[in-house]
């Protein structure tokens, strides 16, 4: 069987860089070699692109930014890859593209763009379902359009909040009784996130938030339990079993998902009664088919304490990849092993470009 070309790409300018490293990693130590030629294709901070050959190891370290080769990814389907800097002779060919960004500038449908007008297959949502399910106000906004249930949110602009902070924090103290979350519009991985519990540390939240984005979430506190659901597919998506995540922290933000060596803890399957892991599955394709997800996306939802209402929190288009990442755990439980679960996710990118263009 002839072997795919296939690049991964990492890295990328957005603050969760290094979450892309980790993810990417997991990935490549996973990809069966006898079936992927794999190019390796990693985005510095700068958003220098970058040919790598090196260990994989190399990689979660940032070595790979020292002993890589310039490149440059010509958005001209006659092509079908990349080209070397150094040798303008050396055409890097590729079948498909398996982008590991996380984060604008990676997730947010601008990647996907150039790989449209490359014409070239890739992994994950296509450019609206990315764009839309990158900026959290507009997701919501469809989200509440085709009823499906959430919190109250407010959305800020950090020019005006800039201009009027006492204004914007007036605003959102008539809308809400604290606590709240704050967190930036176009953003994942909890980056930017905080919970404020006065007007201090309400100020203090948007200060953060606006460092990361233009435009700012506030949401309604929820005391609920953090549940999450993987769905997998294009045109018949299917939804995993559900898991529960235990922060170590007050609430799951960066440190806890990925800094806290292990003390938070997700169960898998919830412990949740069986009602309500299928109210939350067939909630979690509807928001997947609301926005026009294909290939795959995670689906958070809360679970509220006192009343067990669910809640839809938000989706994800590119999950963390990393082995303790919930996504791939999901779909472990659910039957579909790591490495397997890539050979679909590659085969859902080749299945949607061949339908698109009559194959």
């Amino acid at each position: 069987m002839k072997r795919l070309n296939v690049a991964v790409l990492f890295g990328g300018r957005s603050g969760e860089h290094e979450v892309s490293l980790e993810s990417t990693t997991s990935i490549i130590k996973n990809l069966d070699k006898e079936k992927y030629n794999l190019s390796l294709i990693g985005i510095t901070r700068e958003g220098h692109w970058r040919y790598y050959d090196g260990p994989v190891e190399g990689i979660k370290t940032g070595e790979w930014e020292a002993n890589s080769k310039a490149l440059i990814f010509p958005a001209d389907p006659s092509f079908k890859g990349f080209f070397l800097v150094d040798d303008p002779g050396d055409i890097i060919g590729i079948d498909v593209i398996f982008p590991v960004l996380h984060g604008p500038y990676g997730e947010d449908g601008t990647l996907q763009g150039l790989f449209e007008l490359a014409d070239i297959p890739y992994v994950g949502c296509d450019i609206p379902a990315s764009s839309i399910g990158m900026d959290k106000l507009i997701a919501k906004s469809i989200f509440s359009f085709n009823n499906l249930p959430q919190g109250e949110y407010l959305g800020v602009h950090r020019h005006v909040f800039k201009k009027d902070p006492n204004m914007t924090i007036d605003r959102i103290e008539d809308s809400f009784s604290y606590p709240v979350f704050v967190k930036p519009a176009n953003m994942g991985s909890s980056v930017g996130i905080s919970k404020a519990k006065d007007r201090k540390t309400l100020l203090e939240a948007l200060d953060l938030a606006a460092k990361y984005d233009e435009r700012i979430i506030v949401e309604e506190y929820i005391d609920g339990r953090e549940i999450e659901c993987a769905v997998l597919g294009n045109f018949h998506p299917k939804a995993s079993v559900t898991g529960e995540i235990l922060p170590s922290n007050e609430f799951y933000d960066y440190y806890a998902k990925y800094k806290d060596g292990g003390m938070s803890k997700l169960l898998i399957p919830a412990p949740i009664s069986e009602a309500k892991s299928l109210e939350i599955r067939e909630l979690a394709l509807k928001a997947y088919e609301a926005i026009g997800c294909s290939g795959l996306s995670r689906v958070d939802f809360f679970l509220e304490k006192e009343t067990e209402r669910v809640y839809l929190n938000e989706i994800n288009t590119m999950p963390g990849f990393t082995q303790i990442s919930m996504y791939p755990r999901l779909w472990e439980a659910t039957g579909i092993s790591y490495p397997n679960l890539l050979d679909r996710l590659i085969e859902l990118a080749l299945e949607r470009f061949n339908i698109r263009h009559g194959i």
